[in-house]
């Protein structure tokens, strides 16, 4: 079973999550069956990743019952804009098959559209309608969060972001902390390969009869963040979600610290529209 955060506005959201980025329409419901089968609860998908509808069926065919799923969405950068992001919802949740979601993230700032104010003003709708229960942002930098909060007033709940040993992310993980923003990891290991290989983490991984994969996830829920692995192989899968049953001392901590060099896996939020 995994652990909970409560979001700000008091909504229970795991903290260990199956995400499908990057993940075929064709492998998408076998690999979202597996993981709620081994007892994944959240599940994070976009609607830029065009698997909408394969989790949907997952959903439903899972026997789960509605209130024990925590699924997240997010609105894609051509349809920012206050009407356009609605539609954009109703069209996600027809796909998911669903009455509501959970969280709803803007997928990036796309700063030079300058539309993200008038995007998150219509999750501020949402959120009041009722049809989601807790709303927040993705790749959002400081400058992005502090505009939509004094604009509009409304602090959002997540802002998931790229963030692994590789690019810890400490001040924004600070400002977060200040403002009551969860944090939500994307590509927590890095996209795999060359991070797992690392001397660090497979010493670590050795002292406690772990996987490097599996040591990189238990050390981001001991910072607090939510983390969101992907795997279509049944074994990984359950691999990822066998991390509550150790604990990372404070040496471990210490060297996974001492691998932070700033360097991203995928575009720069400040750069990506």
């Amino acid at each position: 079973m995994t652990t909970t955060i409560t979001l700000n506005n008091g909504v229970t959201m795991p903290q260990l999550g199956f995400g499908v980025f990057q993940v075929s329409t064709e492998d998408t419901e076998a690999a979202v069956s597996e993981a709620l089968r081994v007892g994944y609860r959240s599940i994070d998908t976009a609607a830029a990743y065009g698997n909408e509808e394969p989790v949907g069926r997952a959903l439903a065919a899972s026997g789960v019952a509605r209130d024990e799923l925590f699924v997240t969405t997010k609105l894609w950068n051509t349809d920012q804009g206050y009407d356009e992001a609605l539609r954009a919802f109703d069209t996600s949740i027809g796909k998911l098959g669903l009455d509501r979601v959970d969280l709803y993230l803007i997928h990036w700032p796309a700063a030079v559209r300058d539309r993200y104010v008038d995007s998150w003003r219509a999750l501020g709708k949402l959120l009041g309608d009722g049809r989601v229960r807790a709303i927040g942002v993705s790749n959002f930098q400081k400058p992005h969060l502090e505009r939509v909060i004094e604009e509009t007033g409304m602090v959002p709940a997540v802002n998931q972001i790229e963030l692994h040993p590789r690019l810890q992310q400490r001040e924004l993980r600070a400002f977060h902390a200040e403002r009551g923003i969860a944090t939500e990891a994307w590509s927590p290991l890095a996209q795999g390969g060359e991070l797992l290989r690392n001397e660090v983490l497979t010493a670590i991984a050795d002292k406690h009869g772990r996987t490097p994969a599996q040591v990189v996830l238990r050390w981001h829920l001991q910072l607090g963040n939510v983390v969101i692995p992907k795997s279509v192989t049944p074994s990984r899968i359950a691999e990822n979600f066998a991390v509550f049953d150790f604990a990372l001392d404070e040496e471990d901590l210490d060297r996974i610290a001492g691998l932070d060099t700033g360097e991203r896996t995928g575009p720069h939020p400040d750069e990506f529209n």
